[in-house]
C-alpha cells in the first residue's frame, strides 16, 4: 500500500502545482508508520477558510493552513489520518508579503498540515523546535530554503 491523497481545488486557485509535487511533500513528510495513510488535501477561498476557523477555532478570520486529524482508528479506514484545509487567497497574500515564492510557500503549508496531523505541534518552545527541524529539512530535501530565514529577512 501507500499513500491515498484527495486533492480538492473548489477554490480559484490556478497556481496549484501538480499533484505528484504535492503528493511528493507529504510522502516527505510522513513518519514511517503512517506511510500508507489517507490524507485529503482541500484548498479553498477566504469565505470557506474563515467559516472554518471560527467554527473550530473561534477565530473570525481565514488563516493559511488547518489540520484535522482523525485522532483515533477508525475500523472502516484505518490508515485515516485526516484532512488538510489551504486557504488559497491567504497564502498568496503572505507569499507575496513574505517575498517568497507561492510554490515554496505552499510546500511549507502542506508539510506543516501533514506534521500536525501526526501529532506534531508547536504549543511550546520544546515542540516547536521539532517541529520546525522537520519541516526545514524536508523542505531542504525538496529544494526550497528555510521559511523560517525568509520571515526574518521581510
Amino acid at each position: 500500500m501507500s499513500l491515498i491523497l484527495t486533492i480538492q481545488n473548489i477554490s480559484k486557485f490556478d497556481a496549484l502545482p501538480e499533484d505528484k509535487l504535492i503528493r511528493k511533500w507529504i510522502e516527505q513528510a510522513l513518519d514511517d508508520k503512517n506511510k500508507d495513510a489517507e490524507i485529503t488535501l482541500r484548498i479553498v477561498d477566504e469565505e470557506e477558510g474563515k467559516e472554518l476557523n471560527n467554527t473550530w477555532r473561534n477565530k473570525d478570520t481565514a488563516t493559511n493552513v488547518l489540520s484535522f486529524p482523525v485522532g483515533e482508528i477508525i475500523e472502516q479506514a484505518p490508515n485515516m489520518l485526516g484532512d488538510i484545509v489551504i486557504c488559497a487567497p491567504v497564502v498568496e497574500r503572505e507569499a507575496a508579503a513574505q517575498h517568497k515564492h507561492i510554490e515554496a510557500h505552499l510546500a511549507h503549508l502542506v508539510i506543516h498540515g501533514t506534521l500536525h496531523l501526526q501529532g506534531y505541534d508547536h504549543q511550546d518552545d520544546d515542540e516547536a523546535k521539532i517541529m520546525e527541524e522537520k519541516e526545514i529539512n524536508i523542505l531542504k530535501n525538496s529544494g526550497y530554503d528555510n521559511p523560517y530565514l525568509a520571515d526574518l529577512q521581510t
